[in-house]
């Protein structure tokens, strides 16, 4: 890795909740060291209400939000991503671009709060309980040496990232 401002990619299918939570939280925790982008891989999305309840709750700048569409992220003129995440399965399994400068990528599913059903609390514990898995995950990912790490180490501390929290 040679820059000291890495730019991070979050992937979903619909950019709605996994991949904003990640966006948000990553700018929140990694300070100025990072630029951080989400998207979705359908046409179209919207942000999700109880999604952005929770950033709100949490103090994040929800004004900054929009979904966006992998898409916008091609070309020349497109962020180079020095990391792709994969927030859900769906968008995992699909076939996503050739990132430029081949990013580091790790896959970090979870189960989507979108599809929770029961009451607005049990709804709202869905919500919750994603933000805090990827809350841990980004934390102990901004908290890497990127500095002292090669790539090959740093492929293996994001692998073992999905697997730890």
């Amino acid at each position: 890795m040679t820059d000291s401002k890495y730019n991070v990619l979050f992937i979903c299918t619909g950019n709605s909740a996994r991949s904003i939570f990640a966006e948000s939280i990553l700018r929140s925790e990694g300070g100025d060291r990072f630029n951080v982008y989400s998207a979705g891989t359908k046409p179209y999305s919207e942000l999700n209400p109880f999604a952005i309840e929770v950033l709100r709750a949490k103090g994040h700048d929800v004004n900054i939000l929009r979904a966006k569409n992998v898409n916008e992220f091609i070309g020349s003129d497109a962020p180079r991503f020095d990391f792709v995440f994969t927030v859900c399965d769906r968008a995992a399994n699909e076939e996503c671009p050739a990132w430029q400068g081949q990013p580091i990528s790790g896959h970090w599913g979870m189960p989507d709060p979108v599809k929770a059903e029961g009451s607005d609390a049990e709804k709202s514990l869905a919500f919750q309980h994603a933000y805090g898995t990827l809350k841990n995950r980004i934390r102990a990912f901004a908290a890497l040496p990127f500095e002292q790490l090669d790539r090959i180490s740093l492929q293996k501390a994001v692998d073992d990232l999905a697997r730890e929290h």
